[in-house]
């Protein structure tokens, strides 16, 4: 197992290839949803996890993600609806929470190969 996966507990059902952050409980992971988000990391669980139930989080290095729209290549990426990856683009003065880049393009449905690794953006002027 990569070191930089950890098992941790689903609040709420969570997919295979989504981004998800950590809640208040320690521990928790739920599903990134919006690019304020702060995120934890992406699942690699086939089967996905009903809430309660346990599951793998990649918290840095390289990861599969489920895209969100269009994205190209080496692009930062953030959280969209159902913990969906989508390009990094704040508005001037906005910031997001980065979940890492992309390897490759990719569209809405793609699997993408990325590199996990957390930082943020600012929208520039």
């Amino acid at each position: 197992m990569n070191p930089f996966t950890k098992t941790l507990v689903a609040s709420g059902a969570i997919g295979h290839r989504r981004l998800v952050k950590f809640t208040a409980n320690d521990g928790e992971v739920a599903l990134a949803t919006a690019p304020t988000d702060i995120i934890a990391g992406v699942t690699d669980f086939p089967s996905g996890a009903t809430d309660g139930e346990r599951i793998d989080v990649i918290l840095f290095g390289p990861a599969e993600v489920v895209a969100g729209g269009t994205i190209a290549p080496g692009a930062a990426i953030t959280a969209g609806a159902a913990g969906v990856a989508v390009a990094a683009a704040p508005a001037a003065g906005i910031n997001n929470v980065t979940a890492g880049f992309v390897l490759a393009g990719a569209v809405a449905g793609d699997f993408v190969r990325a590199f996990i690794q957390r930082g943020s953006i600012q929208g520039a002027a």
